[in-house]
């Protein structure tokens, strides 16, 4: 099983972090749209999924499980510890309402890796106290994939994370392909993007080219 310090390098190391959606994904099945992540070079692949029976979700997951696993990438389950654990994820990402980290740990152990959605800088610091492996930081910009939304936290709260922690994060929340270069060019290494990815024609096609403008970003 990958361990937590792989996960968090990989983290560190990749520049997108996605995400399934599945009532945006144009029809296709969340297995469809992975595999098409995969196919791209895609390394983080989080199960996101809020109304889907557990049974369904279940056998999702184990089939994602064997898709990330033989491709070298990253399955992080959010919410459902349980989940993760049944199907061997590398990871679980929870909420700020959700389970304390620490009683997270110790259901999943000292391998799994645990994320945590972070919205203000108070966040971001408890998280590292509590040893947290990597948070979630956003919403950057307005977002929509999820009902329970908090408002947008905007680029101060990205500057002040890449400033002042040491701990692997991902930058989330109404990021497209027109303002993803400004997210790079505050210090986001670690890039998610739900709905310009999943509800894309050409999912291929849209990662190669937010790729290209996060190295354009970079470069400037």
């Amino acid at each position: 099983m990958r361990t937590r310090a792989i996960t968090r390098q990989t983290i560190l190391d990749t520049d997108l972090y996605c995400l399934t959606a599945e009532k945006f994904s144009l029809g296709r099945s969340n297995l469809e749209v992975v595999q098409a992540m995969l196919d791209a070079g895609v390394k983080l692949v989080q199960y996101r999924e809020k109304e889907k029976k557990t049974g369904v979700m279940y056998e999702e997951c184990m089939a994602i499980r064997r898709m990330t696993r033989e491709a070298g990438a990253a399955f992080i389950i959010n919410d459902y510890i349980d989940l993760a654990l049944m199907v061997g994820a590398d990871g679980v990402h929870i909420g700020q309402e959700d389970f304390p980290v620490s009683a997270v740990r110790r259901i999943v152990g000292e391998d799994m890796a645990i994320g945590l959605s972070t919205h203000a800088p108070e966040e971001a610091r408890a998280a590292v106290e509590q040893g947290t492996d990597y948070i979630g930081v956003g919403p950057i910009y307005r977002t929509f994939t999820k009902d329970d939304v908090v408002d947008p936290v905007g680029l101060e709260y990205l500057e002040y994370v890449v400033a002042n922690l040491d701990i692997p994060f991902v930058a989330i929340g109404g990021i497209k392909e027109h303002n993803v270069a400004d997210v790079v060019k505050r210090g986001a290494r670690c890039v998610s993007l739900v709905t310009e990815i999943v509800g894309a024609e050409d999912i291929g096609g849209t990662i190669n080219a937010l790729r290209k403008e996060m190295q354009a970003a970079k470069e400037k």
